[in-house]
């Protein structure tokens, strides 16, 4: 799973006839803490997430058993809205002492 926020939508005025009536949106992907990582992603949204939300997304063979994107040419999808993210105390003594260098 990539943990992600959305960041922007997608509007195909034609494609795969499959893929008519879902939402297609660009992720990009982040740290656990919230830091953007390198490029974006287009994923179907299988749950109705929104704009700057914090999303888990799966890609490949997993997006293709999500809700709705079976038999669908979907290589990522949008499969939970994330409340919060929490680190181990181990985790957050490494992030903040790479903080300080």
């Amino acid at each position: 799973m990539i943990l992600g926020r959305i960041v922007g939508t997608i509007v195909a005025s034609r494609k795969d006839p499959r893929l008519e009536g879902m939402k297609l949106l660009i992720v990009k992907p982040v740290t656990p803490e919230g830091g953007d990582e390198s490029g974006y992603v287009i994923a179907v949204d299988t749950v109705d997430s929104g704009f700057r939300e914090t999303v888990l997304m799966v890609s490949g063979s997993s997006a293709r058993m999500a809700a709705d994107c079976k038999d669908k040419p979907v290589d990522a999808a949008i499969v939970g809205v994330v409340d919060s993210v929490h680190l181990d105390a181990l985790h957050e003594a490494e992030l903040a002492s790479s903080r300080r260098k």
